[in-house]
C-alpha cells in the first residue's frame, strides 16, 4: 500500500469517525467466507457499518479525532473489524445475536456515547444502554407520573371528597 493510499484510507477512517457517534472494535478473524457473509448482510439490515482495518491506521484516525485513549489503542492487536452505528447499542445486540450461531465476532472495545467499554464482557452492558431519546422518554414519564396521580385521584370518587373537604374548608372560612 502506498503512502497516498494509506493517507486516503486514514482519512476516510478520520470521517467516518466523526460521522458515526459510536464504534465498535471487534475481533471477525475466525470466520470463514459464509459467516463473514452473513455477518455483513446483518450488519447492513441493522444500518451499521463494518469495516475490517490496520491497527496501525485506524491508531492514526483515532488520533486526528483526538479519540486515541491508551485503553483503546491498547485492543488494537491482531485482526481487528470496525462496526459505526448511529444507535449506541445496535451492535452490541448484533454481536449477542450472532454469536448465538458462531464464536465470533469478540468485542475488543466500544465507544458509546462517548464511554468507552473494553473487553467482551462488557456486550451485556452494551445491550442494555439505553439511548439519549430514551433516557429523555423515561425522564418526561416520572415528571408526568405525580402530575397524572393527582388529575386522576381529583376526577375519581376521592376527588369528590377532596372537593367536598375544600368547599367545606372555604365556607368555615368565611
Amino acid at each position: 500500500m502506498t503512502k497516498q493510499e494509506k493517507s486516503a484510507v486514514i482519512d476516510g477512517l478520520t470521517e467516518q469517525l466523526n460521522q458515526y457517534p459510536h464504534f465498535y472494535l471487534a475481533d471477525i478473524e475466525a470466520l470463514n467466507a459464509e459467516q463473514t457473509a452473513a455477518l455483513r448482510r446483518k450488519c447492513f439490515e441493522s444500518n451499521i457499518k463494518l469495516v475490517v482495518v490496520k491497527n496501525t491506521l485506524l491508531t492514526k484516525a483515532l488520533e486526528n479525532v483526538d479519540k486515541a485513549d491508551a485503553e483503546l489503542v491498547h485492543v488494537l492487536k491482531g485482526s481487528t473489524s470496525i462496526m459505526f452505528a448511529e444507535t449506541g447499542k445496535a451492535p452490541a445486540q448484533l454481536i449477542k445475536e450472532f454469536r448465538k450461531s458462531n464464536d465470533k465476532p469478540v468485542l475488543k472495545a466500544a465507544v458509546v456515547e462517548g464511554c468507552l467499554y473494553i473487553g467482551d464482557n462488557q456486550l451485556d452492558t452494551l445491550c442494555n444502554i439505553k439511548s439519549r431519546e430514551e433516557l429523555i422518554g423515561d425522564i418526561v414519564a416520572l415528571l408526568q407520573s405525580p402530575a397524572k396521580n393527582v388529575i386522576s385521584a381529583l376526577q375519581s370518587n376521592a376527588g369528590q371528597k377532596i372537593a367536598g373537604l375544600v368547599k367545606s374548608l372555604e365556607e368555615r372560612n368565611n
